[in-house]
């Protein structure tokens, strides 16, 4: 069983426009309106993919009441906590002429300490019926600094493996807890370690006390370091579309691996295959069969020196 965990919900609205064009007006083709933020997108996925799968997270308001009748209507398992501030909302602009998406992501609610610590009793309470636990996205207002190293902790002490993507001072606190991997893309990767060599950057991450390390690089694949040695895995060509959701997409594929106690390149493989499904679809959580059926199979995985932390 794996559980997702969203600390800052949204409802993301999706607009599709013809071509978006800077200080104009924009006539929206498409409208879609969905509970997501990055871990209930991993939900979709796994769901998809037939996981046994349950959401937990903070939502409040009216927008959170929207959002948990959406995630009972796609059959999600809603263990979220409520908070007295309303859920955020996520906009993003697709352009059908070239399938680049514009993203405008809201704060979210301030959250208070009383209803912090009822979450985190509340996962305590919960985490231990999990194998894989993933934590995703933004804090929230009003979290402590050190919220996903707290987590973190408590599922290691349940015994779950935990798969960490988030960015910025979020991802850089909770390394200290030791998450078994972390997926920043290349810019989170940079921007955390004020470096702009891969290779030296993976290794900076895992001196910090990241077990393991997934860089997503969008159409060139992605770049893995951990214990067991490093890999390079692509995809046999760039796809055209909304790219989105490729991130959760990839979380939610190595949630999968992991849980199955499958091998690096296998479970690279299958991340690398998601994570190009997921372009071609208008709606991040989403993925194309066909899409994933063809490229799963003519993924190359290739093993890299993997320089270790010292």
């Amino acid at each position: 069983m794996i559980l997702t965990v969203t600390p800052n919900a949204a409802l993301d609205v999706t607009y599709g426009v013809g071509s978006l064009h800077p200080h104009t007006s924009h006539r929206v083709r498409t409208t879609h309106r969905r509970a997501g933020g990055k871990g209930v997108n991993v939900a979709r996925v796994l769901a998809a993919l037939g996981h046994d799968i349950t959401v937990t997270g903070l939502v409040g308001g009216p927008t959170g009441v929207v959002l948990r009748d959406d995630l009972r209507a796609a059959g999600l398992r809603d263990e979220l906590v409520p908070v007295s501030g309303d859920s955020r909302q996520t906009v993003t602009v697709v352009s059908h002429d070239d399938g680049d998406a514009t993203v405008f992501n809201e704060q979210g609610p301030r959250v208070t300490a009383p209803e912090w610590r009822t979450f985190t009793d509340h996962f305590a309470s919960l985490v231990g019926g999990f194998k894989v636990v993933t934590l995703c996205g933004s804090l929230p207002p009003g979290l402590p600094a050190d919220a996903y190293a707290h987590l973190i902790r408590v599922a290691a002490r349940a015994g779950a493996v935990t798969v960490l993507d988030t960015s910025g001072p979020a991802l850089l606190d909770a390394l200290r807890a030791g998450p078994d991997v972390v997926k920043p893309n290349t810019a989170e990767l940079f921007a955390a370690t004020g470096c702009e060599d891969v290779p030296a950057a993976v290794a900076r991450l895992r001196t910090l006390g990241a077990r393991a390390v997934v860089v997503s690089a969008g159409p060139d694949g992605l770049h893995a370091v951990g214990p067991d040695g490093g890999w390079r895995a692509a995809p046999p060509k760039r796809l055209a579309g909304n790219p989105t959701g490729a991130g959760d997409a990839c979380v939610a594929a190595l949630a999968a691996g992991l849980a199955a106690d499958g091998r690096w390149p296998d479970i690279l493989r299958e991340a690398v295959a998601l994570s190009a499904a997921a372009v071609p679809c208008p709606l991040a959580g989403d993925v194309d069969a066909g899409t994933y059926r063809h490229i799963r199979t003519n993924v190359t995985v290739e093993d890299v020196h993997a320089p270790q932390p010292h």
